[in-house]
């Protein structure tokens, strides 16, 4: 029996390869199906079966292409009603794969669909658990994204999730191991260890949800405290993961078209597109098109522009650093987000060569940003989020989180120079870019973020309070 993560860091999110005697199952895959093939290939197993633990709302899983691709079963726990042929299994069913058993526990709670998936070896010993979101090394699942759809309070979902794990999951032999779809970055749990596998006896003695004594009361209490909406994209991912979308061959094939600049601006001008630039903030901030948005692929950047690209239905065009492109449209469609129409070939460079239009943002130190303060304070906007803010800040500094933008646009003096900083300066370029494409010309990036401006020493900071949610 083989049993393989394979993590993407900036989802936070982990697929699973288990593989025992020429079949495999591939569990919560990503988009891009290709790798999963080519393992089961190299071991010369037969792909069996996809088990996807819910509906998932932070990405868009692989299982429709990966299916139609090898003849997989797309394998639900109970009460999942998919738009597309799946095997509905029931609580307590067991699945053959090569020499091992894999057995479904219905789990719900986090979704009312969720289920953790059993791998008992050959010999019927219980040996790791695949638990989707519902329980992660550290923390639970949120109970509040499926609250539209049940009809019920986060409470009642909370409450139907402690029980999931009391009957199902705490029983079960101490030396399981547990592998969790998620970790440390994820905005599926509200503090998930960075760890991204562990033992269940480990967990029993160390998450705070699963300690002993822990009354459901609670339990409710303690794993709804501090949640915040949820990003806008993720109902939206739910639905494609429910009722099917375009293959992944098909969105690929439409956004990989190199462009030349005068085609790149024609087609900006007449497609309604949004020209999105992943390049790194630093190097967007010197020069870059007008109007254009930074979110820089090397950060989170799925999803990021998940969250602040509102319509999944929005055409895309791309400005990357050479040889990128691909990557870039792949993470997109992790997302949702399918409708790249091309990019920018030879990347800014090009566009620069081509006389065309360009624009850029000021950029400061954190010391240079001192010599600012004169008889009137700077205006410092702290887009962390509220928990970053809460939890240490500036004083004095107005706290505008980029993960509301879209939802509040901040109350900013046009008049007057605003000073934008967030942890180190990915965040802040994003704010800035989406802001200036909106009219606001007077902002300036505070280069090192806020762990610039404290180390300087020449801002007044908050006495540090230890967070209690990462949301």
């Amino acid at each position: 029996m083989k049993i393989e993560q394979i993590y993407t860091g900036c989802l936070a999110q982990g697929a699973y390869y288990l593989e025992s005697n020429g079949e495999a199952a591939i569990v919560d895959p990503l988009r891009e199906v290709e790798p999963y093939i080519q393992k089961a290939a190299k071991d010369r197993a037969r792909i069996k079966y996809v088990l996807e633990t819910h509906f998932h709302a932070d990405f868009v899983s692989g299982h429709l292409d990966l299916s139609r691709k090898t003849g997989a079963v797309i394998v639900y726990g109970p009460r999942a009603t998919p738009a597309f042929p799946a095997r509905i299994a029931a609580d307590g069913e067991e699945l053959k794969l090569g020499d091992i058993t894999i057995k479904v526990l219905h789990t719900p709670g986090h979704t009312p669909e969720s289920s953790c998936f059993l791998v008992l070896d050959e010999t019927r010993k219980p040996t790791a658990l695949f638990t989707g979101d519902t329980l992660f090394i550290g923390d639970v699942g949120r109970p509040d994204l499926a609250q539209a759809a049940t009809g019920m309070t986060k409470e009642q979902m909370a409450g139907i999730l402690f029980n999931s794990l009391v009957h199902k999951i705490v029983p079960l032999p101490d030396d399981v191991m547990l592998y969790p779809a998620h970790g440390a970055g994820s905005a599926c749990g509200k503090n998930m260890s960075k760890e991204t596998t562990d033992t269940l006896g480990h967990q029993k003695a160390t998450n705070y949800a699963l300690r002993p004594g822990i009354t459901e009361d609670e339990f409710i209490k303690e794993i709804t405290e501090g949640l915040t909406p949820p990003p806008a994209y993720f109902p939206l991912n739910v639905l494609l993961n429910k009722t099917g979308y375009e293959p992944f061959d098909v969105v690929m094939k439409r956004g990989d078209k190199a462009l030349s600049p005068d085609a790149f601006e024609r087609t900006a001008n007449t497609a309604g597109a949004l020209i999105l630039d992943t390049r790194d903030a630093d190097i967007f901030s010197s020069g870059f098109i007008p109007n254009s948005i930074n979110i820089g692929i090397d950060g989170n950047f799925a999803p990021w522009a998940g969250a602040l690209i509102p319509d999944i239905e929005q055409k895309i065009l791309l400005v990357t650093e050479p040889g990128r492109e691909e990557e870039v449209i792949t993470r997109l469609s992790r997302v949702g987000l399918d409708h790249s129409i091309g990019y920018l070939k030879g990347g800014f460079a090009a566009w620069k060569a081509a006389g065309k239009e360009t624009d850029s943002v000021p950029s400061l130190t954190a010391a240079e940003l001192a010599t600012q303060q004169g008889k009137t304070a700077p205006v410092l906007l702290d887009v962390r989020r509220n928990s970053e803010y809460q939890s240490e800040h500036i004083i004095g500094a107005i706290n505008t989180p980029l993960d509301t933008i879209n939802d509040n646009l901040p109350q900013i003096d046009r008049s007057r120079t605003s000073y934008v900083f967030c942890a180190g300066g990915y965040r802040s370029m994003i704010f800035i870019s989406i802001l200036r494409a909106r009219g606001y010309d007077k902002l300036v990036n505070i280069r090192g973020g806020f762990k610039a401006i404290k180390e300087c020493g020449l801002f007044p900071v908050t006495e540090y309070v230890c967070p209690t949610t990462i949301l």
